[in-house]
């Protein structure tokens, strides 16, 4: 597993004495990440926009917390329910808000950051505990969705829990009160394992079909452009996005499908040249979500 990026200068801190600048962000750890993950992260936002911010306490051991939903029989049938698998995270998560709460003005409200997992966790989050302090819920590579069913090779990798939330969790919404905001990445298009590509080509970010509010960014400066004909890491990283949206040629961050990244009613944003996670990120060749050069495109929306 690479090295998280080596920091590099942080930008002008152009709005960091704004006051609504101030409003607190919890971020929310995704599957097999830890809070340290994001140091850098909180460390931008911090000194570079005046963002305070606290991450839920989640270390990678943790997470081995989840194996004990081998023991319900509805894992194997693939409907299994979060609580209480996940009691331990939505803890966290809480006590993250909380913390965050104390850094509030009368009044105010927090943000919560959900990076991959973290996301639809975040949604979960709201139909067990609630959302009334808090104003914007903003995911980054998160697979909203589940896989379709009955298609040949394809398991949902959450054993229900996706359905779940989809099925019992409020819908998207992007209002004054409430905004839900959904980033995906654009970084590889997958291939099938075996045969040639559709051939279709994609050079633009598509926003999603179904949704009424979509914003498109196509472009983070570094210059790269898709392999003219299938590689075997697009072939390979391909199987991972048919797992997750029950296709493998579709755009995503090398992990999650654009597709599934999306959510009906919430501000949809795709982002090109953007990788999935800090693992395997240089900030440059290839960002993640968190990189400084990609904060700036979606850093307003916490302000």
């Amino acid at each position: 597993m690479s090295a998280l990026p080596t920091p590099h200068p942080l930008p002008l801190a152009t709005n960091a004495s704004s006051p609504a600048a101030a409003r607190p962000v919890v971020i929310l750890p995704g599957l097999g990440n830890n809070t340290a993950d994001y140091k850098f992260l909180t460390l931008v936002l911090r000194e570079a926009y005046g963002i305070p911010s606290v991450v839920a306490k989640v270390s990678r051991v943790d997470w081995l917390r989840n194996a004990a939903g081998l023991l319900s029989p509805n894992y194997w049938r693939g409907s299994l329910c979060p609580r209480p698998v996940l009691d331990w995270y939505l803890e966290r998560v809480d006590e993250a808000v909380t913390e965050a709460n104390e850094l509030l003005a009368d009044g105010g409200k927090i943000s919560l950051i959900g990076h991959s997992a973290g996301g639809w966790l975040g949604r979960l989050y709201f139909e067990e505990f609630g959302a009334s302090n808090i104003s914007l819920l903003l995911t980054l590579g998160t697979p909203h969705l589940p896989p379709p069913k009955g298609l040949p090779g394809v398991i949902d990798q959450t054993r229900g829990l996706l359905d779940y939330v989809n099925k019992n969790c409020a819908p998207a919404v992007y209002t004054p009160e409430l905004k839900y905001i959904c980033i995906a990445g654009r970084y590889i298009e997958g291939a099938r394992l075996i045969g040639t590509s559709n051939g279709a080509s994609h050079n633009t970010i598509s926003t999603g079909e179904n949704n009424s509010k979509a914003e498109s960014i196509t472009d983070n400066g570094n210059g790269k452009l898709p392999p003219a004909a299938p590689s075997l890491r697009a072939r390979l990283i391909g199987q991972g996005y048919k797992q997750v949206c029950g296709k493998a040629e579709v755009w995503g961050d090398g992990v999650v499908p654009e597709v599934s990244a999306h959510l009906e009613g919430a501000l949809n944003i795709s982002l090109d040249g953007v990788y999935h996670s800090p693992f395997g990120s240089d900030d440059t060749l290839r960002p993640w979500y968190g990189s400084p050069s990609v904060l700036e495109k979606w850093v307003h929306h916490l302000t």
